[in-house]
């Protein structure tokens, strides 16, 4: 059964007229990319042509989707909005909290217990307000939106960087903020700088190893951790269309680790196939009716140098599978390569743990090819040599495997299946090691795999790859193993070798489940009440930022200037800073604690300018916040890059700091800073990073006439008494200028309802 038929059957009503208006503007074929862009902006039928990367425009997205570590903060938000119910079709997916430890079974029973406040809040917020709520244990956000809530042409935003996914079945899907949910479930237009287009031409078909996960994994190596920043990635071609729609979804996943703004494939046979395997094929029968205008033009995919910014080309025919890491998703090996970097970098090649699942990576497909390997290890009598656990993406694709004896077989390898939940992808994971000092080596099918990002440990060397080649390489224990060429020694001393795995894109039995986690909305949410209590450390009511006071901001103390790469986990830990999501105060504690200050490459230890003392970052904030005075941060490139939480921008919001300054911000997270009130802001001069000493008063002039394109400037008061100033740059327009001003567009939406 498809959710919110009547909402996709208006969206696809309207596409004809809405591209045929859109090539008129634009004078020209359309990408996909443009034709969904163009289909959904916020005043109807385009009027005139975008500029890439320069023009902000107002969208409408069709949905919202929101997991529960950020839905909190958003849910939290939007009470604050004044609306009676969602304005789009919402979710609220509970996948973040689950801890991973002994096994699915005991791990979901101690969340349920654990979470009990928050998973109540979730619940009864979302009754009110008309939200569907998925229960702990349904599955991960993202591919219990697959399964249910994607569909080709849509538009949708949600609280987590893996929101495009839902590329796989044509979808824009946009990774945002929570205040960015808050206002599109308030009714209001969604605001996006028009992207840049990155086309991506797939030649050939895969075959033998190689899988859809080493497109991406060779796409991350081609254009690094930011060469798609502020860029949709549209893939096309022959290969594009031999691709299952799971697959495909496990390239748009990743795309996140390029720092697109999101990844999209066209409608196709294969996501056609998919829509009727998962029950919604009155959704398929639509778009077969519109499928024209789901998929770019056939001029723009003739002459693709003409339409996108940017074009690769694979050859899928070609493509090795590939190891990526360690500490980075871009870092990308070819398998027949991998063995040799291992030993020349001195990485330990001794295999601790292989981990396959997540969101990115747990469809039927990955799961059977898996298990072809696991099989395999049984059948040639091999002791598997490492830890290997198995996380589903949802209850019906763990249930579906389990009735089709996947699970067992991962049993009788030696694996242990994890909750349907996040898990050790996000740091939920108790790791059972013996030495957590030692310096050691994982392997997962996960997207992101910056240090300590599965287990909070720095000395732990993370590797991406495919399912299928973590469970050879969990097999063997060993990373200069190629499963391709090498064999292993089995129990009976007799040297063996692995078979290419086999996998089933769909259940030929089709998809089941006993109980899939959804529960609907009560029909009148005005009768169910949010309780809150004053006492809760799990969650605690926002109140409103203040107001710019009006003036040029003076006087400020340099919290701490960040060295080098700072993600949102070292701005806002996640681990065990996660149960702390609906708690503003508290969980700014953890706030920058990841961050190496520039001046004693130590992280969470920054000089306090009052005492003269170095001290944790919070702290230290706390004590200037006390004082009245407020702060600075200053930081590398790409700043803020990886996770969507908002918590890394209302942290600094929430204890006084007033400016981020830094080389280069990721997308989304600029955009949270500003949805905040926060002033983030970029050198104009990126040498001039080099000027802030640690001693510095800092002054920032100019913003009594802040305005579009205009810059600002930084003024350094030194401790020897000397003065310098620099020009620094942003991007800031007119609307968001009046958020910044009003101290949040939270508070100006306050007083739109108001009134």
């Amino acid at each position: 059964m498809a959710f919110d038929l009547d909402m996709i059957k208006k969206v696809y009503d309207r596409y004809s007229t809405r591209v045929e208006a859109a090539r008129k503007a634009t004078g020209k074929p359309l990408t996909l990319t443009e034709k969904i862009l163009y289909a959904h902006l916020s005043e109807g039928d385009a009027q005139k042509a975008f500029g890439r990367g320069v023009d902000y425009v107002d969208f409408a997205p069709d949905r919202v989707a929101m997991q529960d570590a950020t839905a909190q903060m958003a849910l939290l938000q939007f009470m604050q909005a004044g609306r009676p119910q969602v304005a789009v079709p919402s979710t609220v997916h509970c996948d973040h909290l689950i801890q991973a430890k002994i096994g699915a079974v005991e791990d979901l029973s101690t969340a349920v217990d654990v979470n009990r406040e928050v998973y109540d809040f979730l619940a009864s917020v979302s009754d009110k307000y008309g939200i569907g709520f998925w229960k702990a244990g349904a599955g991960i956000i993202h591919q219990v939106v697959l399964e249910n809530y994607a569909f080709p042409g849509g538009m949708m935003i949600g609280t987590d960087s893996h929101t495009p996914n839902a590329g796989g079945l044509g979808m824009i899907a946009i990774g945002v903020g929570g205040a960015d949910a808050c206002d599109v479930m308030a009714g209001l237009p969604w605001e996006l700088k028009f992207p840049k287009l990155i086309g991506v031409k797939l030649t050939g078909k895969l075959s033998g190893w190689t899988s859809a996960k080493d497109v991406i994994l060779r796409v991350a190596g081609i254009l690094t951790v930011k060469g798609g920043t502020g860029a949709i990635v549209e893939y096309f071609g022959e290969g594009a269309r031999s691709l299952s729609a799971t697959g495909k979804g496990t390239i748009c996943n990743m795309g996140a680790e390029i720092g697109a703004t999101t990844s999209i494939f066209g409608y196709d046979e294969k996501a056609a196939a998919y829509l009727k395997g998962t029950k919604r094929a009155d959704i398929a029968e639509l778009a077969d009716a519109i499928a024209e205008h789901l998929t770019g033009d056939e001029e723009v995919y003739a002459n693709p140098e003409q339409y996108f910014d940017q074009v690769i080309e694979i050859n899928l025919s070609e493509l090795e599978p590939h190891v990526n890491g360690p500490f980075t998703p871009d870092l990308a090996w070819p398998i027949s390569k991998f063995a040799t970097a291992v030993k020349e970098n001195g990485w330990p090649t001794k295999l601790e743990v292989g981990l396959i699942g997540s969101c990115t990576n747990s469809s039927y497909e990955d799961i059977t090819r898996s298990a072809s390997i696991a099989k395999q290890a049984i059948d040639k009598k091999l002791k598997t040599q490492a830890e290997f656990t198995i996380t589903p993406g949802s209850e019906q694709v763990r249930y579906t495997v389990d009735r089709d004896g996947y699970l067992d077989t991962f049993a009788q390898m030696g694996g242990v299946v994890l909750a349907n939940a996040c898990g050790p992808c996000i740091g939920q994971w108790a790791r059972h090691t013996d030495d957590p000092t030692r310096k050691n080596s994982i392997i997962t099918s996960f997207n992101r795999n910056f240090a300590k990002r599965q287990d909070g440990n720095p000395n732990t060397h993370a590797f991406v790859a495919s399912p299928e080649i973590v469970t050879a390489f969990a097999i063997a224990g060993d990373l200069t193993f190629n499963p391709l060429t090498d064999t292993l020694t089995n129990e009976a001393g007799e040297q063996v070798k692995f078979d290419e795995p086999q996998g089933i894109e769909l259940p030929v039995k089709g998809f089941a489940v006993e109980d899939a986690g959804y529960q609907a909305p009560a029909e009148d949410g005005s009768k169910v009440e949010v309780i809150v209590s004053p006492t809760s450390s799990r969650l605690q009511l926002l109140e409103p930022f203040k107001a710019w006071e009006g003036t040029d901001i003076t006087g400020l103390k340099l919290l701490i200037k960040a060295k080098g790469k700072c993600t949102t986990d070292h701005i806002s830990m996640a681990g065990p800073w996660l149960k702390f999501r609906g708690h503003l105060d508290n969980i700014s504690n953890n706030m920058l604690i990841g961050a190496i200050n520039y001046f004693n490459l130590t992280a969470d230890s920054v000089k306090n300018e009052l005492t003269g003392e170095y001290g944790p970052v919070p702290a230290t904030q706390r004590a200037y916040k006390a004082a009245g005075i407020g702060s600075i941060v200053v930081g590398d490139e790409n700043y803020g890059e990886g996770s969507s939480r908002e918590h890394a921008a209302m942290e600094p919001r929430h204890l006084g700091v007033r400016a981020i300054l830094v080389k280069s911000f990721a997308r989304i997270h600029e955009t949270n800073l500003k949805k905040q009130g926060m002033l983030g802001i970029t050198f104009a001069d990126p040498n001039d990073y080099e000027k802030i000493q640690e001693d510095d008063n800092i002054d920032i002039t100019g913003l009594t006439t802040f305005a579009p394109g205009k810059q600002l400037t930084v003024v350094l008061h030194h401790k020897d008494g000397s003065t310098e100033s620099f020009p620094v740059n942003h991007t800031y327009n007119a609307q968001q200028i009046e958020w910044f001003k009003a101290g949040g567009a939270l508070n100006i939406i306050r007083k739109q309802m108001a009134s």
